[in-house]
């Protein structure tokens, strides 16, 4: 029986919770971050008095790093690991916060949000690898989804700091408050060890047999002896980006490289303008980030029923449900007129637009083997940053050209399309991993040669 066996007939441990909370804690913080944007370029924009199609480019600022990041980070952690890169990441990214708040012109803004970028891009595919290797099939999507509902925590800080912070103390206060924590973070994450599939991957048996043997004695199982564990495997060849699109991987790389590029394009398009869409629509600013902070609440039910549907009826079937939903909230929310209907219709949005994204970041490590898993995971996500990199300068530019009426109504009618797009795509393309060990996995994708 090899590493990756005896992690699957495992149940939920506490060396997997620790794993999942220290990693969360550094997601949180990452999310803390980004919200923090939305609020910055509601406040920002009248400070500088800055154009939309500006407030765009700073939004896709950090989209450009992210995307980078995500790319080479995939590469190395196959490469040097998922623990070392999420640590050198989520330093680079909390020390590139805190001097975004040091900014003294719209161009040096722009570099340390890309630089900020670029962390938070390489962490997250990372983190999502790690936590998803070292859980058992049984659990590995429930625990991934659990990870990424850190991610509203996060959000819903960052709301509070918007509503309470910025409109008293200014948007620099804000970053330098992401800064603090994340540093932080990278502290606890000392405590996590390496994922003991990738060590056993390359060929550290010894190592990836502590850690496993420590998770069985914590679920109260005996240890495998020496000899009933498997002889170390040979150092395998990391895969290239073409490889990722050989007839082994394409479907799979298509339909998540659609997936990524479509809920990034979505999400990022409204999620980072709503506050300024509210103060287009009559609302002062601290009335417009209230509004925000009601609707991000309604992530956290939007995670949680996501990570209970994602182990009951499949990984495919939540993403359709939930890109589904998220569609029609889009185009409910174009319409909405009166306060609440922008509050119901918005609570609607984030409930199945967060969904979406825990279902994404359990899905996407699935479909790649261990020698690859890192890089097809960060390409996926990379590609889905040019997404995040065009909507807000797209959102910037209809609201600008069609004002702040019909722009308004255009912009969502906009984001209904790509998430319906997405949905369908998945419901064609997308195959199921539920219940199947992440080894069966890959004998599938090679039975696809």
């Amino acid at each position: 029986m090899n590493i990756s066996q005896r992690i699957d007939r495992l149940p939920v441990t506490g060396m997997l919770w620790q794993v999942l909370i220290f990693t969360g804690i550094g997601w949180l913080f990452d999310a803390m971050d980004q919200g923090m944007v939305a609020g910055v370029m509601a406040a920002i924009g009248s400070e500088w008095q800055l154009q939309p199609s500006q407030l765009g480019l700073l939004g896709s600022a950090g989209a450009v790093g992210m995307a980078i990041g995500a790319a080479l980070a995939g590469m190395a952690s196959d490469k040097w690991g998922r623990r070392t890169v999420i640590l050198l990441t989520l330093v680079l990214y909390g020390v590139a916060s805190g001097l975004s708040g040091l900014a003294q012109g719209f161009g040096m803004l722009l570099v340390f949000r890309f630089l900020t970028g670029l962390g938070l891009g390489g962490e997250l595919p990372a983190a999502s690898t790690l936590v998803s290797e070292f859980s058992p099939a049984t659990a590995r999507g429930r625990m991934v989804v659990l990870l990424e509902s850190f991610w509203a925590w996060g959000w819903i800080l960052a709301a509070l700091i918007a509503y309470m912070v910025i409109p008293v103390y200014g948007w620099r206060v804000a970053f330098f408050l992401g800064a603090v924590p994340a540093l932080y973070a990278a502290y606890l994450r000392r405590s996590v060890p390496e994922s003991p599939r990738y060590l056993e991957q390359t060929g550290n048996i010894g190592e990836a047999d502590a850690i496993v043997s420590r998770m069985e004695s914590q679920a109260g199982l005996a240890p495998l002896k020496a000899h009933e564990k498997s002889p170390a495997p040979p150092k395998s060849r990391r895969l290239s980006l073409l490889e990722l699109w050989s007839p082994a991987y394409r479907r799979r790389t298509l339909v998540l490289w659609i997936l990524w590029l479509g809920i990034n394009f979505g999400y990022y398009g409204f999620v980072l303008w709503i506050p300024t869409l509210m103060i287009g629509k009559g609302f002062v600013l601290i009335k417009s980030l209230q509004f925000t902070l009601i609707m991000s609440l309604a992530q956290l039910p939007g995670y949680y029923s996501a990570a209970y549907l994602i182990e009951k009826i499949g990984r495919k079937a939540v993403l359709v449900i939930y890109l589904a939903g998220t569609a029609l909230a889009a185009y409910l929310f174009g319409q909405s007129v009166t306060i609440n209907q922008i509050l119901i219709f918005g609570s609607l949005l984030y409930f199945f637009s967060l969904g979406a994204w825990g279902a994404v970041y359990a899905y996407t490590p699935e479909m790649y083997p261990t020698v690859a898993r890192g890089s097809g995971t960060g390409w996926a996500a990379a590609v889905g940053r040019i997404g995040m990199i065009a909507a807000p300068y797209a959102v910037g530019v209809i609201y600008q050209t069609y004002g702040k009426v019909t722009g308004y109504t255009y912009v969502f009618g906009m984001l209904t399309a790509v998430f319906a797009v997405v949905a369908v795509a998945v419901l064609i393309l997308g195959i199921e991993t539920k219940g199947k060990s992440l080894e069966e996995l890959a004998e599938t994708s090679q039975a696809a040669r």
